[in-house]
């Protein structure tokens, strides 16, 4: 039925702007605005809106998983950006600096500024 068809991923925010912000500015991603809502730009022209919600509760799952050809760079800007990785505890599979390496592509986790879980995640280019 839809074998053709272009498709989209989305999810909510309740900041715009702030979202905006941290999309553009912090992670140095490709961000339009029309008609209150975000729409990134990634490499390949693939794209993510996010949306506004005002009853917003963040994912308790990753809703953007970020390619990266380097896991340890990626986590060295994001820490140089300011960005707190996300630590899940002993028993995780994750180092000292919040990647995990031993259960497939090698992924590291954060979140935006509404509570969203991102990650990077290296991937043979």
């Amino acid at each position: 039925m839809f074998k053709d068809s272009h498709a989209f991923s989305g999810f909510s925010t309740d900041d715009i702007p702030a979202a905006k912000t941290f999309y553009a500015q912090t992670l140095g991603l490709k961000v339009s605005e029309e008609h209150g809502m975000l729409t990134l730009t990634f490499a390949g022209g693939q794209t993510v809106l996010i949306y506004p919600k005002d009853d917003h509760e963040p994912a308790t799952f990753t809703v953007l998983n970020i390619q990266v050809d380097d896991i340890d760079r990626a986590v060295d800007d994001l820490a140089t950006a300011g960005v707190t990785l996300e630590h899940y505890g002993e028993g995780s599979g994750q180092d000292e600096r919040g990647v995990m390496r031993d259960q497939g592509p090698p992924i590291a986790w954060f979140k935006d500024p509404a509570g969203n879980i991102l990650s990077v995640i290296e991937t043979e280019s």
